[in-house]
């Protein structure tokens, strides 16, 4: 029966002139100045982020980040470095002493729970609100920069689950979630996804990776993510942030000539920050348990002047 309910919702197949349009049409260049770098980050008023505050009621609190990677793993070839300098096995026993280590982290990629910049993405050579790619250049980004969110990102947090709404444990790679799907979780759940929210979108990649390990999301099957029909409705419901367990985008896009279409689109043309890698497997049981699926929602990305993006432990708080 569900089969047959999601075959009358499936989405017009839409080819690459059909993104370029959707990205012309609706895009927030100019929407806050000329010189604006925040995008949607706009959006998240001084009342917004009280009214997520009010949504806290006893306190619970749940990281939304992976464990930094520190092993290779299949679609990972850069992990994070870890070193100890100095641990206790050689520091003195002597009076006060100190345990030391190094790290260092490539942040983008498919492993790491991190919040993309404005400028990481570029379309036809410009970024968001028409920057040139140029701005981007070997010693940093000159705009759209990481430090958009150098006070940090609070507001309402809103989880989508879109595995329970099929009624799985997780979406197989590849699978495409229509604008029908989001729209659908929202009646299913009874929540409205609105202007300035934080959305996250549940695929059950972490219960996946756990049931049947790593895999390549780029040579082996993909990943489950938003189909660019979604793109619209992200900018018509105002979203500030969007963030995802996998990487927002289905993997293959189903579309030729556009590969990553929700990157594309709703960084460089709507402005919105994305949270790649996130590890929703914690917050999509607490919100099942509470049949609530909205929270106050913190963001604080690493103050990484000229940074294209930066890894973060966003947290829910109930």
């Amino acid at each position: 029966m569900y089969a047959e309910v999601q075959e009358n919702l499936m989405a017009e197949v839409l080819v690459k002139s059909d993104v370029d349009r959707i990205a012309q049409n609706l895009s927030n260049w100019g929407r806050w100045g000329v010189d604006d770098e925040r995008g949607a980050l706009n959006f998240i008023t001084t009342e917004i982020r009280s009214a997520a505050l009010d949504l806290i009621s006893d306190a619970l609190v749940v990281s939304c980040a992976l464990p930094l990677p520190v092993e290779p793993q299949p679609g990972n070839p850069r992990p994070v470095e870890h070193h100890v300098l100095r641990g206790g096995d050689a520091a003195s026993r002597e009076g006060l002493s100190f345990s030391l280590d190094y790290f260092s982290i490539a942040s983008h990629g498919m492993a790491t729970t991190h919040l993309d910049a404005l400028c990481h993405a570029f379309s036809n050579g410009k970024m968001y609100n028409g920057f040139d790619q140029n701005e981007v250049r070997s010693d940093g980004a000159m705009k759209n920069s990481i430090m958009a969110g150098q006070d940090g990102i609070v507001s309402r947090g809103v989880l989508l689950d879109i595995a329970g709404l099929k009624n799985v444990d997780w979406l197989e790679p590849g699978t495409p979630i229509y604008r029908a799907d989001l729209e659908e979780a929202e009646l299913r759940q009874g929540i409205s996804v609105r202007e300035g929210d934080i959305l996250l979108i549940g695929t059950g990649r972490d219960l996946r990776r756990t049931s049947v390990g790593h895999w390549d999301s780029r040579t082996g099957g993909g990943l489950a993510g938003l189909y660019a029909d979604c793109l619209p409705w992200l900018h018509d419901r105002g979203v500030a942030v969007l963030g995802c367990d996998g990487v927002s985008d289905v993997m293959p896009s189903g579309i030729e000539g556009s590969h990553q279409p929700i990157h594309e689109v709703a960084i460089a043309h709507f402005g919105i920050h994305i949270i790649d890698n996130m590890a929703l497997d914690r917050l999509t049981v607490a919100c099942r348990q509470r049949s609530q699926y909205e929270f106050a929602f913190f963001l604080s990305p690493l103050r990484l002047e000229r940074g294209t993006a930066s890894p973060v432990n966003p947290l829910a708080i109930f």
